[in-house]
């Protein structure tokens, strides 16, 4: 049920992801328990309406990706992800509804599920922690109790465990342009597998 075999074809496009200038995250760490957070959090989380696009590697020891992903978010529940080749032509197109998901492969074939992680997975072969990469992209912990903030309130690390998977995300910048400031860079490490994510830039409303 394995696809995408264009993701054995992309090892140029991973220089994408170190092509950026990033804001690095301050030294020193904020309290959780502070108001500068408390208001940044409300911030963040009226954020429901939000897009961005950047570079996307998946690296594994059975396995490389390296692709462009665009990523909208349309509200709480109701997201779409692509995932492009160089050339800018679609090989995953993913719809995400309350109860309902949609993946298009590259070929056009649709397939339907009701957990976009799992589906993801069974055709890829990528374990990708969708439900709560929707708050790390933006900057928020999520469920997760454990996590760091930096001198300036922005989070820096957030430790946190699923399905017995431990999954620790680190921030490498933030893009300072956008109000509120929103993750620009990040790693997300689950065992031996490493995800990064390089934002190009983000639009909200």
């Amino acid at each position: 049920m394995k696809i995408f075999s264009f993701f054995r074809l992309l090892p140029l496009s991973g220089v994408l992801l170190t092509a950026c200038t990033v804001t690095q995250p301050l030294t020193g760490t904020g309290s959780a328990d502070s108001p500068q957070w408390h208001a940044r959090k409300q911030q963040l989380q009226k954020l429901e309406h939000y897009q961005t696009r950047g570079a996307f590697a998946y690296l594994a020891d059975e396995k490389k990706v390296y692709a462009r992903f665009f990523w909208q978010q349309y509200s709480p529940d109701n997201y779409k992800l692509l995932l492009l080749n160089p050339l800018g032509t679609t090989e995953l197109e993913l719809f995400v509804e309350p109860n309902s998901v949609q993946l298009t492969d590259n070929n056009g074939k649709k397939y339907l599920s009701d957990d976009p992680e799992s589906l993801i997975y069974q055709l890829t072969n990528m374990n990708i922690p969708l439900d709560n990469l929707k708050s790390w992209m933006i900057g928020l912990p999520g469920d997760a109790k454990d996590f760091q903030l930096d001198a300036n309130y922005l989070l820096k690390s957030v430790s946190d465990r699923k399905k017995g998977e431990r999954w620790q995300v680190n921030y490498q910048g933030y893009d300072t342009s956008t109000i509120p400031a929103l993750p620009n860079r990040l790693e997300l490490t689950q065992g031996k597998n490493r995800i990064k994510l390089k934002m190009d830039n983000w639009t909200t409303q």
